[in-house]
């Protein structure tokens, strides 16, 4: 690959919005739960994909962003 197609391709992958989110999930009781969540979103051809990366609890957001970039690499072919 020349040098203009590396570089498109790294900025390609700095494209990504990484963020918290909130879920609520209710149990059989009626009991609420709040779950913090990492998710993920890229534009892929045309459409824009969200991705759940895991739990609040368990990443931090620089873990994230970094799974986040892996799982864009492999959808958009450049890593497999």
């Amino acid at each position: 690959m020349d040098a203009w197609a590396l570089a498109r391709d790294a900025r390609d992958l700095e494209d990504l919005t990484v963020c918290g989110m909130d879920k609520v999930k209710e149990s059989r009781k009626c009991f609420q739960d709040l779950h913090l969540t990492e998710m993920a979103s890229w534009c892929e051809g045309g459409k824009t994909r969200n991705v759940h990366l895991g739990s609040c609890k368990k990443m931090d957001v620089t873990e994230a962003r970094q799974k986040a970039r892996a799982m864009k690499a492999e959808a958009l072919g450049m890593r497999t």
